[in-house]
């Protein structure tokens, strides 16, 4: 599987990014290309350690460990897959804002590999390695492009 960290797959990502438009369309869900671009910046502000979300013990508990396993394997995001609360947009951002600030973000885990990673404990699926970060952002962003045909 393609790795976040490593600069060839980082920019590959980047290029993918950057070939939406801002009247790019869907082929499933909800969300515009804009809101999307903006959806896509809060895992890695999670990992970061820019965005706090609430943890969620009862439910962490019950079904973290299984929807990490899901999510840190081989098989792709489903369509509709669940989405936390904190990470759904319901404004229209700014196309191009969004659009440079999550570059901005996926190129330091290019620049600063897993050092870029500050939260070791997931609000949801619990203790996280650098490869699981990995595993989930490559996922995440490739899913949602995906969505959008890039």
């Amino acid at each position: 599987m393609e790795s976040i960290y490593n600069p060839k797959d980082n920019q590959d990502i980047i290029n993918r990014i950057e070939s939406l438009t801002p009247i790019t369309l869907s082929q499933w869900g909800k969300m515009t290309v804009s809101q999307m671009l903006l959806h896509c910046q809060q895992p890695i502000k999670l990992a970061y350690g820019t965005l706090q979300v609430k943890p969620q013990p009862l439910l962490s508990f019950l079904f973290g460990k299984a929807a990490k396993k899901k999510l840190t394997s081989k098989q792709p995001f489903g369509k509709g897959s669940p989405t936390a609360k904190e990470f759904i947009i319901k404004h229209e951002p700014d196309f191009e804002k969004s659009k440079k600030e999550l570059i901005e973000l996926v190129r330091v885990f290019a620049k600063e590999g897993h050092a870029a990673i500050k939260i070791e404990k997931h609000p949801f699926f619990g203790h996280m390695t650098p490869q699981d970060w990995d595993a989930m952002q490559w996922k995440h962003l490739d899913h949602h492009l995906k969505q959008f045909g890039a």
